[in-house]
């Protein structure tokens, strides 16, 4: 569904070009959850915001089903880290019908689309709240739902539930782990946390420190209990992959 190629990617800051992404080769398979886990600074961030089509690469290729993330699109949703991501003065279900019918959909197809997905994500009772009416994690779950309510081909999530806290951010997990197998959308998902990376995911790609190479795919797919020895072997390998970088992460810089 999407592949990276031999990506190189970075900024230009006061003239000075800076590469995060080294030298990136991975794809993400149709239906499937791909996590990238990695230090900071390692372009993590910089991957998804390309393949979001906010960025080019300087180097290499990220297609979506062939064709080149150039600029933004609807085949691609991305759900942000920050709680402020919807519009303020729109409830709940008008934040999931808005950009549907600013993508073509009539009203009443747009509307039974909305009511489908906050259904889904359990928000039928927020639906005519205000975002400023809610908690952080209720807006995540409406920021998801509005993702996927567009259809997209790939679902774009950077560290999503990075600033929630630890119970709510269990939970959420396990809601997105039911909706991708309930709903088949493909995601490709940043974030720090080894164990997030191993419970959501089927694939965990792992990025060195930049200029960031892949140091390994690793096949997490059913691995849900964290109390199964196997959930146990795949955070140790991961955090093996981590540790013998060749700029071994500061102490704690992982979950």
């Amino acid at each position: 569904m999407l592949s990276v190629e031999h990506a190189q990617i970075g900024y230009v800051v006061d003239g000075v070009r800076h590469v995060a992404v080294g030298d990136v080769s991975f794809e993400v398979r149709r239906g499937e959850t791909t996590m990238l886990l990695g230090p900071s600074g390692c372009g993590k961030s910089t991957l998804l915001k390309t393949a979001a089509g906010f960025l080019h690469p300087w180097q290499g290729t990220v297609t979506v089903q062939g064709r080149p993330t150039s600029k933004p699109g609807p085949d691609r949703a991305v759900v942000f880290q920050e709680f402020d991501q919807l519009f303020p003065w729109r409830t709940v279900r008008d934040n999931l019908v808005y950009p549907q019918r600013v993508n073509g959909r009539d009203k009443a197809e747009a509307r039974r689309r909305a009511d489908e997905y906050l259904e889904l994500m359990h928000l039928v009772p927020a639906a005519d709240r205000y975002p400023h009416q809610l908690s952080g994690g209720m807006k995540q779950r409406v920021a998801i739902a509005r993702a996927l309510a567009l259809d997209p081909d790939v679902l774009l999530m950077d560290e999503p539930f990075g600033a929630l806290d630890a119970q709510t951010r269990s939970r959420l997990q396990r809601e997105l782990k039911d909706v991708a197998a309930r709903t088949g959308v493909t995601v490709l998902f940043v974030t720090h946390s080894i164990q997030e990376a191993v419970y959501v995911g089927d694939t965990v790609v792992v990025l060195s420190t930049p200029p960031s190479t892949v140091l390994d795919n690793v096949d997490v797919a059913g691995l849900d209990d964290p109390a199964d020895p196997a959930f146990t072997d795949a955070l140790t390998r991961l955090r093996a992959l981590l540790a013998h970088d060749d700029h071994e992460p500061a102490a704690g810089a992982f979950e």
